[in-house]
């Protein structure tokens, strides 16, 4: 069953850290079941197929396996198969591509009862391990595909912070801000990488959270993406509001989030946005007050 839009929103909140964060914290629904999930298959950049099983929601240890499937006539054939022990987290596994197209899938089960399956990937790699592209068929002309409305990355001029979804989100903040007497925020390339990367690794796990287990917490991501100082941090998550404009409304309406938006101490923000296999959204703000 969808979920219904607006209703897994929620605060990030810190209260032991060495510098202030915004402690408000609105009721989060992370997933309360244990679930795996697999990507579809990729050719990485040494030129051989990839894909990453993801367990998650789950308390007990299992053992996680993975198969590489090539999809043919007759019986599929396994082409490579990995298996971890554990309780939550993901690894991943690959095997060599060969140079002629081929249909690709994988399969992930933890013999507790989950299992999933990925899309199918047609692949192809040269024999130097560069990926080629696997030709269209002869006799009908491809039509050139149109841009969507609402594209997971959309195209944005050389030196632009984001994407346009993102930056429509900061633009829409800043609309909020000003009418509560709030400066406007900019929007920094570093806190955006750690917003975006946040939102892309709830997408591939299918998880919305402020921390996943195995990961750091939101300050500690604001780091790793390069950004320094910084006397105050908060952070609001999201997922499956169809437009920034749906975000920031949900956002707004909800205490803890509001109070994020419109402190007027921060200065600088952060915005992301990935879409996962089904085509959801999951957003991500941060706030810094530089």
């Amino acid at each position: 069953m969808r979920r219904p839009l607006g209703a897994l929103v929620c605060i990030g909140s810190l209260a032991a850290l060495s510098t202030p964060v915004a402690a408000a914290h609105a009721a989060a629904a992370p997933r309360d079941t244990c679930q795996v999930q697999v990507s579809a298959p990729t050719v990485n950049a040494a030129g051989k197929i990839q894909v990453t099983g993801t367990r998650a929601g789950c308390d007990d240890r299992a053992l996680l396996r993975i198969r590489i499937k090539q999809a043919r006539r007759g019986p599929d054939r396994t082409l490579k198969s990995g298996a971890r022990v554990g309780v939550n987290g993901q690894f991943t596994l690959k095997v060599k591509c060969g140079p002629a197209p081929r249909t690709y899938y994988a399969v992930i089960v933890d013999y507790r009862g989950n299992a999933a399956k990925s899309k199918a990937a047609r692949l192809s790699c040269s024999p130097t391990g560069t990926p080629t592209p696997t030709p269209a068929p002869t006799g009908t002309p491809t039509p050139t595909a149109k841009p969507t409305g609402n594209p997971t990355t959309p195209t944005t001029p050389p030196g632009t912070v984001g994407t346009a979804e993102e930056n429509e989100v900061v633009r829409l903040t800043n609309i909020e801000r000003q009418k509560g007497g709030c400066g406007p925020l900019k929007h920094d390339p570093q806190l955006n990488k750690a917003a975006h990367d946040h939102s892309a690794t709830q997408a591939a796990r299918n998880q919305m959270t402020h921390k996943f287990p195995d990961g750091p917490d939101f300050v500690q991501r604001i780091r790793n993406a390069g950004f320094t100082g910084g006397s105050a941090f908060a952070e609001n998550v999201a997922w499956n509001q169809r437009t920034p404009a749906a975000v920031v409304s949900d956002w707004m309406k909800s205490s803890g989030h509001r109070a994020n938006i419109m402190n007027c101490k921060f200065t600088l923000i952060g915005a992301g946005m990935v879409k996962n296999t089904k085509g959801e959204p999951y957003w991500t703000q941060v706030f810094v007050a530089k």
